[in-house]
């Protein structure tokens, strides 16, 4: 009892702290890299005692669309805990890639392998299932022990590879500017996927995102 509320705690903190300090230094304009140095050391330190206490993984359990939707959100803010803030990728694209990628959880990945961005792996040593349409194929679509796994694993793909780099620079200009402009992520994120169509499709299940949570 006494660790969870902490955790509210810390989280609270978190939350006073970074909205105070963004009303003013957005009334005063100073350094913007003032307010972001300040947020990454206050979250460091929650992260560290988060590592302390190792809290358990969220159960990613669903039923509907807007329960998968949440399920993936909590776990990200799981996630959240141990990656840097700069590392970070916003909320709204995850959620958004992983409905398109998934059907909201309904794929034969997500059911079987728990893999809710159709990852793939090219290392016959990694778990992994065949398509049905080619079960001799030299790659294979990833399995997890479970579903935050993947949403683990696709942070680090976007954080890693080359080919991201472009988005990569887009997040921290956006990040030390102190804006939010998903739309200019989103499309440096074509590479994830063959559709000609999947950044229109990501914002578009983005938007849904943000609807969803600014209820809350």
């Amino acid at each position: 009892m006494a660790i969870k509320l902490k955790h509210i705690i810390l989280y609270l903190g978190l939350w006073i702290f970074t909205t105070s300090s963004a009303y003013y230094f957005g009334t005063m304009k100073p350094n913007q890299k003032v307010l972001v140095d300040l947020t990454n050391k206050i979250a460091s330190e929650i992260q560290k005692d988060y590592a302390q206490h190792k809290f358990f993984e969220p159960e990613i359990v669903y039923n509907d669309n807007e329960t998968f939707m949440r399920a993936v959100n909590s776990c990200v803010d799981f996630v959240n805990l141990t990656t840097p803030p700069a590392d970070r990728i916003h909320k709204d694209i995850i959620v958004a890639m992983a409905v398109i990628e998934s059907g909201y959880g309904t794929s034969r990945f997500a059911i079987q392998g728990n893999n809710l961005f159709g990852i793939r792996t090219w290392n016959k040593n990694e778990a992994q299932m065949k398509p049905k349409d080619n079960p001799d194929a030299e790659w294979g679509v990833k399995t997890y022990i479970t579903k935050c796994k993947s949403i683990a694993d696709m942070i680090s793909i976007l954080n890693r590879l080359k080919v991201y780099n472009p988005f990569r620079i887009e997040r921290q200009r956006q990040l030390e500017e102190g804006i939010v402009d998903l739309d200019r992520m989103i499309n440096l994120l074509s590479a994830w996927s063959t559709n000609p169509k999947y950044t229109a499709l990501v914002k578009e299940k983005a938007k849904q995102s943000a609807e969803l949570f600014s209820k809350n």
